[in-house]
């Protein structure tokens, strides 16, 4: 009598599967993957640069710079009554964050397209390396916020931070998970349409325009106000501010619409970059 035996697989590929079937466990099977592309992103960022990770400080400085010159010296766009560089370095780290977020993903498949053809790992893993990479550069950015807000706060400035800070982590996941599920929507559909990546280039910087933060939500144009209100990001920045500043108000509906709308649009990307990751080969 011959004894078969049962092999334990550690992954098994199969060829269809439903588009609900998300393979997270698979995700986090390859969890040190992860980790690896993270320090990648991270290093390739600065390597070979001159200034290397000064680059990180350097750009919001410079931003917030031109920020204070141009809006709130030039055009005097109210910022509630906080000191305009805090105001602007706000707004800027947290929208720096989703915008980097948003555009690298966006790219996944035509910047990996050599990589996804020749090895199997969970595709979901190079977007998601992304997002984490780009909270090692917003962490190091927030450092330099905290430092001038100590700053003004030695210097006698009215600002009060409110309990609404330790909501602060769960504002940066919620903005990941929107910029990651925008951004895998998009580069789904960027495997059949490539002009899109032109399109979100520049849509990515008119949305800027259409959050607060080059000025706040209470200042926002009767006409705008609307679309304003609209965007998911709206209610966390302007969250993010209040929580650390102390100044403007808290928009608990405006918070909540940009919640579920950052969730829904996240398990909507999952869904799409899931469905079309099976066959993009072929097509890209």
């Amino acid at each position: 009598m011959i004894e078969t035996s049962i092999e334990d697989w550690d992954l098994e590929i199969r060829p269809y599967s439903s588009v609900f079937d998300l393979h997270l466990k698979d995700v986090w099977a390859y969890r040190d993957l992860l980790w690896l592309l993270v320090r990648r992103d991270f290093v390739s960022f600065y390597k070979q640069t001159i200034f290397g990770p000064l680059w990180f400080f350097i750009q919001p400085i410079f931003t917030t710079l031109i920020f204070t010159i141009i809006f709130s010296n030039l055009a005097k766009i109210s910022t509630n009554g906080a000191p305009p560089p805090l105001f602007y370095m706000a707004g800027t780290i947290a929208w720096n964050y989703f915008a980097d977020s948003l555009n690298k993903t966006s790219t996944v498949f035509r910047d990996n397209a050599s990589i996804f053809g020749k090895v199997y790992f969970p595709r979901l893993i190079m977007p998601l390396s992304i997002i984490f990479s780009n909270l090692v550069k917003f962490a190091i950015q927030l450092s330099l916020f905290i430092i001038l807000l100590a700053y003004y706060i030695i210097m006698g400035y009215k600002i009060e931070p409110n309990w609404f800070l330790l909501l602060f982590p769960f504002i940066i996941m919620i903005m990941a998970l929107l910029g990651l599920g925008l951004g895998l929507i998009i580069t789904a559909l960027t495997t059949k349409y490539r002009d899109l990546i032109f399109l979100v280039t520049f849509g990515v910087q008119l949305l800027m325009y259409a959050t607060p933060v080059i000025y706040p939500l209470s200042a926002a144009s009767v006409k705008y106000r609307t679309i304003i209100e609209l965007n998911p990001l709206s209610g966390l920045v302007e969250t993010f501010r209040y929580g650390f500043l102390g100044t403007g108000q808290f928009y608990p509906i405006a918070f909540a619409y940009s919640i579920i709308a950052s969730i829904l649009i996240f398990l909507l990307g999952l869904v799409v970059f899931n469905k079309v990751e099976k066959d993009f080969v072929d097509t890209i």
